[in-house]
């Protein structure tokens, strides 16, 4: 299936004209569904925000503004090269129109110093909104929108304002909290404390990011056909 909403709906339009199998959709979205992964602290009052919000860009600023930009074979690179000069573009006008919108852009933005390879500086985008592009599109770059909220409730609500829902994370000191928020974001998968995938769970995504599941037993239903026979004098199940 195709990573692009459009193609994908295509696909499955097609799927359906040929009547080939009945697939199941389930709906879910998260926080950090979004290209960009957002890291999240509650706020006690409008007050803190201002202060909030420099320490959460300057908590993503510094891991992300230190990371080495190179050959991804080197272990010691953190960001490898887009894969195409097509994509680099794409990502740039997001960047451009990132900056149209008003979002801040407080880290990178441009293309590093290299003479070969399709690479995009690691980004960091402040004062974004909901409503932002970047904020709702999938940019498929190192791009990431840091968006403040008041509490735990509006947090929630921004993540699962989304027409995605694939993946996403919950950060927080409390991990059995954490997990309880984890709960409600509407995502196919929520990690605590990290961003990772487990090949022994199931993994997929709602909303538009999927149409069933890989990987554990759901994965392994994919490719089942159930029959059922009904004869005289069965128990009903």
């Amino acid at each position: 299936m195709s990573a692009n909403p459009v193609n994908g709906r295509l696909q499955i339009q097609s799927v359906v004209d040929h009547v080939y199998t009945a697939l199941r959709e389930r709906i879910l979205s998260g926080d950090l569904p979004r290209a960009t992964k957002l890291r999240q602290a509650t706020l006690a009052d409008d007050r803190a925000l201002e202060a909030f919000v420099r320490q959460s860009v300057f908590g993503v600023w510094h891991p992300v503004g230190t990371c080495r930009v190179g050959d991804p074979a080197d272990p010691d690179v953190a960001i490898g090269p887009l894969i195409t000069d097509v994509q680099r573009r794409r990502v740039e006008d997001y960047i451009a129109k990132g900056r149209e919108e008003g979002a801040r852009l407080v880290l990178g933005g441009g293309r590093p110093e290299r003479a070969r390879g399709y690479f995009v500086e690691p980004t960091i985008f402040a004062d974004v909104e909901s409503r932002m592009t970047i904020a709702r599109e999938e940019i498929f770059g190192p791009v990431v929108a840091v968006i403040p909220y008041d509490d735990e409730d509006h947090a929630v609500a921004i993540a699962n304002d989304s027409d995605y829902g694939l993946s996403g994370s919950v950060w927080g000191p409390d991990v059995e909290h954490a997990k309880d928020v984890a709960r409600r974001v509407r995502s196919g998968n929520v990690a605590v404390n990290q961003h990772t995938l487990d090949p022994g769970g199931p993994f997929g995504g709602f909303k538009q990011c999927g149409i069933g599941r890989e990987y554990g037993l759901e994965g392994i239903d994919e490719y089942v056909e159930i029959q059922s026979i009904k004869y005289p004098g069965a128990a009903p199940v």
